[in-house]
């Protein structure tokens, strides 16, 4: 019974969000849960972050990581490399929250958020409204 308890301590990582007026977000993750369900789950308010709601259809959840901290996220797929080259302030540091999960070692990290966010889905829409 007891054992339960500390397991659930255990999994708990925190995480600090820069937003984009610099202010500092902090919030309590769970290992193995991705940055946009720790912002979502937490209702942080980083206006416009997660707008497809993880499907790899937007860069809204575009964040930048430290150097050491990015070289130690898993690989790239094609599709995020995608949708990264479509995001405002891409970075080398670059990654999409959507596919990045916690892990034990992020305790205590902090990523920003971009100035500006890029959503494809309102370009398109724009798009489809000029053609009418």
């Amino acid at each position: 019974m007891f054992a339960n308890l500390s397991y659930s301590c255990a999994e708990q990582v925190t995480v600090h969000f820069v937003n984009r007026d610099g202010e500092r977000l902090t919030a309590t993750a769970k290992e193995g849960e991705s940055l946009l369900e720790v912002v979502l789950n937490q209702n942080l308010a980083i206006d416009g972050f997660g707008a497809c709601e993880g499907t790899l259809a937007c860069s809204t959840c575009h964040l930048i990581f430290e150097k050491d901290a990015f070289q130690k996220l898993g690989a790239i797929s094609d599709e995020e490399l995608d949708m990264l080259d479509l995001a405002y302030g891409l970075t080398e540091t670059s990654r999409l929250g959507c596919q990045v999960c916690v892990k034990k070692w992020m305790d205590g990290l902090t990523v920003r958020v971009p100035m500006d966010v890029s959503d494809i889905r309102s370009e398109l829409e724009v798009g489809k409204q000029s053609k009418q």
